[in-house]
């Protein structure tokens, strides 16, 4: 007897279920978790929520050299707005200064900055994602431009309306799909790029161009309360014995009266400003290793502190030995050939150093040292034959 059609119909049906079923088993994914919680996913408003990410891949560039790159992204949730920028490493100086410089681009701030790693930005937090201790430094400067923040933490996986995979997106539809033959190339693309993804391609979540949606998010934008070039990390800091401040390996003068004093570095993008009680200096900033800003009062004033002749002699000497190797080699020759009066040329090249300021003196000793003639006299007669010399402020 042969089977009815719809007995044949369920057979069928429970067998093509069946075999469903057990592909997902094999797979390794559960039927059911009764402690599964749903993943909320949702959109955010108009100037409501920007989403910012450091990431980092392997770049092999068409010469075959390999280079590890860092970036940081940042998108605005709504209008899908995006910008990425090559940064040096995933300090806390870079994530500020880099997301002043995106929300400066959107034209302003949303209500809320939501970041993927927590790291970064808290020094310890509860299991509950409280934060219990922010990093100073980055809660100083997010305070001064206004910015709200909020912390997406990587085992709350249900909030991801909040952070998508920012990082993620970048890699897949920029590093992973072009080549370039060095670093430079690929900033060039990277600007290109962004041009595509924000005014030319429709993005998938919304269907619409992102600079389309951001002439509407645009009027919601807050202004921030400092620009880029105005935002000032606060850094503690103290007063040495010698009348300096150390920060990042660079030494900044103060007056001799703040020695041993606390005091505030506020570190700017290109200068420092130093307060220390009453005191107050402001310097250029270094960034070459181990080079250092010595205001010219205040080495004056510093050996003017100090008791004795020999005392004196010996500060002036150092300040000297400060300027670096050009420095260190034609002091060595001086005293090494006229040890017992190369006192005579410190003090005059001291004075040079008061006058002309530390990069005029440093070029005419470089030049010394290639003519291979030393002393002050030198120097002195070669700075009254170029007197084009530059005075730079240090």
């Amino acid at each position: 007897m042969s089977m009815p059609i719809y007995l044949m119909s369920i057979r069928v049906l429970l067998s093509v279920e069946f075999c469903f079923a057990l592909k997902i088993y094999l797979k390794g994914a559960p039927f059911y978790n009764a402690s599964a919680k749903p993943l909320v996913r949702f959109e955010g408003l108009p100037g409501e929520f920007s989403q910012h990410d450091f990431g980092e891949i392997e770049v092999e560039f068409v010469s075959g050299t390999r280079r590890r790159i860092h970036f940081f992204a940042s998108r605005l949730k709504y209008s899908r707005l995006m910008r990425v920028s090559l940064v040096q490493d995933e300090a806390v100086e870079s994530l500020v200064r880099t997301l002043a410089e995106h929300l400066a681009s959107w034209g302003g701030r949303p209500l809320l900055c939501v970041f993927d790693r927590p790291k970064t930005v808290a020094l310890q937090w509860q299991k509950n994602g409280e934060v219990t201790e922010w990093n100073p430094i980055f809660a100083y400067a997010t305070l001064e431009m206004g910015v709200g923040v909020e912390l997406c933490w990587p085992y709350r996986a249900q909030q991801k309306g909040s952070v998508e995979n920012l990082v993620g997106f970048v890699k897949s539809s920029f590093f992973k799909v072009r080549r370039f033959h060095d670093e430079e190339d690929l900033r060039q693309q990277l600007q290109a790029w962004h041009g595509e993804v924000n005014e030319e391609r429709p993005c998938r979540a919304s269907g619409v161009i992102p600079s389309v949606r951001w002439a509407e998010e645009k009027p919601r934008l807050r202004p921030l309360k400092v620009q880029p070039e105005d935002l000032a990390l606060r850094i503690p800091v103290y007063v040495g014995p010698t009348g300096t401040v150390l920060h990042d390996g660079h030494a900044y003068s103060m007056p001799p009266e703040a020695i041993s004093m606390p005091g505030t570095l506020y570190l700017y993008g290109q200068r420092v400003r130093i307060v220390a009680g009453r005191y107050e200096a402001l310097h250029p900033r270094k960034f070459v290793a181990h080079e250092g800003s010595s205001l010219a009062e205040h080495r004056a004033a510093l050996v003017a502190a100090v008791s004795g002749k020999r005392g004196r002699r010996y500060l002036k000497r150092q300040q000297l030995l400060e300027l670096g190797e050009p420095a260190i080699r034609y002091l060595t020759e001086i005293v090494h050939r006229r040890p017992r009066q190369w006192y005579e040329d410190v003090d005059r090249l001291h004075a040079i150093l008061q006058s002309h300021g530390s990069e005029v003196l440093r070029r005419a000793m470089e030049a010394g040292l290639q003519e291979q003639v030393f002393g002050a006299f030198y120097v002195e007669r070669s700075l009254q034959s170029k007197l084009n010399f530059p005075e730079v402020v240090q």
